[in-house]
């Protein structure tokens, strides 16, 4: 039985990714305008952010739709096929759970957000406000 059940959501999943995938490319809205400067400092904060994410996770196209829409320059990392990616994420957040956003502050210590709304909120404070 739980063979059936693991082919069942596998061909579930084979069915549904190109529309998870193509409600990415058609919702994505239009992006927060910048000024040049603004942008460069943007662009600047975002170096130290890194998006661990699985391709076609529904929660990690919602938060990168919201990168998106922010207009920002976020690494994304596959945590799905790419086993260092994968490592990074257990060993530093303590979880292969996606999406999760790493952190780097300042002081060189890392925070790991999981949860997409978590996520998609703190981008929105940090980021939301342009001009």
């Amino acid at each position: 039985m739980r063979v059936v059940i693991r082919y069942f959501f596998r061909t579930l999943r084979l069915i549904l990714t190109p529309f998870v995938l193509l409600s990415e490319k058609l919702g994505g809205g239009k992006p927060l305008q910048r000024s040049a400067e603004e942008q460069k400092q943007v662009d600047a904060a975002c170096e130290h952010l890194a998006l661990y994410q699985f391709k076609t996770c529904p929660f990690c196209v919602k938060v990168r739709k919201q990168i998106a829409r922010l207009n920002l320059n976020i690494e994304k990392r596959d945590a799905q096929h790419n086993p260092t990616h994968r490592a990074e994420l257990e060993q530093g957040g303590g979880n292969v759970k996606v999406p999760c956003l790493r952190i780097m502050n300042d002081d060189g210590s890392e925070q790991w957000m999981y949860e997409s709304g978590d996520i998609n909120a703190w981008l929105e404070q940090r980021f939301g406000q342009a001009g």
